[in-house]
Order: structure tokens, then sequence, then C-alpha cells
């Protein structure tokens, strides 16, 4: 079973460059997790710029938007993992069932995010998640905005409970709030 390593915080808090020279420091194959679809110049340029900051640590990429426990399992050669980030990844879930004309609930959510702790079961290594904490700000104006930071901070909830240590990424400082590495 892979050890795993939950990284939230704020958002541009440090916590993908925290998860990044964490994941480095460990020997072995790593496999960057992508879960941000590319929707315009500006997300492309990001995307871009993050894959240049990984080419010389010699990186596997795989994009994962929807299907992240099966995206887990296709990472058994790697010795370490950064799926980056679970919080686009509940953006892309809920697009998605919009688009569908169904419904995804805080039921639904913790059931997906059983299913990729499930995956992690099934690896060797390393698995590091990077969430943004949504739980921290005001309540948003607007039923859709409120959905969407209930299903986040389900996910956080669930993945920070099956994970051997998490990590709360503040201004760039690490805190370790659960567990040790």
């Amino acid at each position: 079973m892979a050890q795993i390593i939950f990284i939230t915080g704020g958002s541009r808090s440090g916590k993908s460059s925290h998860a990044q020279m964490l994941a480095e420091s460990m020997a072995g194959p790593r496999t960057y997790v992508a879960t941000c679809p590319s929707v315009d110049d500006e997300m492309a340029a990001r995307i871009a710029k993050h894959q240049a900051q990984r080419r010389a640590a010699f990186w596997s990429t795989l994009e994962a938007p929807l299907g992240l426990p099966d995206a887990l399992r296709e990472t058994r050669e790697s010795r370490v993992r950064v799926i980056d980030c679970l919080t686009l990844w509940v953006n892309n879930l809920l697009f998605e069932a919009q688009k569908q004309d169904q419904a995804l609930t805080e039921d639904d959510m913790a059931s997906h995010c059983r299913n990729v702790l499930a995956a992690c079961a099934e690896l060797d290594g390393t698995v590091i998640f990077v969430a943004n904490e949504v739980g921290m700000g005001i309540v948003p104006d607007n039923a859709l905005s409120r959905q969407f930071r209930d299903l986040a901070g389900r996910c956080n909830q669930s993945i920070a409970a099956g994970s051997d240590c998490v990590i709360l990424v503040v201004s760039g400082l690490p805190v370790c709030i659960k567990g040790t590495l």
C-alpha cells in the first residue's frame, strides 16, 4: 500500500512547489497526474510552465481530468506520484455531471474519494495529493459555488482521513497537521 500524503492550503500558497520538492527528494520514477484541462491560452501557458519546471527531474506526465482511480493504476511503474490537484478534479466531476444533467452529491464525492484511496491501496511507493483548502473563506453567494465548496470540502476531508500525512501550506511554509513523513 502506498504512503499517502495530502497537501492542502490556499490558492498560491506554495502547495504545488512543496509537493514537487517533496517528490523530487524521493528515489525512483515519478509521475505527475494532471487534473487540469487546457481550456484557454492562459491556462495552456500555466501548464507549459509547470511542465518545464518538472522536465529536469525526469517526470512522466499523465492527464486525468476525470478518471483518477484508473489513472493512478496506470502509474504502477512509478514510485512517486503527485496528483495536482484534487480541487480541479472536483470541478471537472461537477461540470461533467451538469453536462449530463445529473446531480453530484457529497455522498457521490465521498464515493469517488473511496475509489481513489482504494486505487492507492494497490500501489507501492508514495502518492502525494494537492488540493485547495476552500473552507476558510466566505460563504459563496450562489448555489453552484456553494455546491462546489461543499464537494471540495468533502473531498478534502475524505482524502485527509485516508492519508498517512497531512500538510497545510501557509505563505509557502509547510505545517504538518497529521502524521509524519
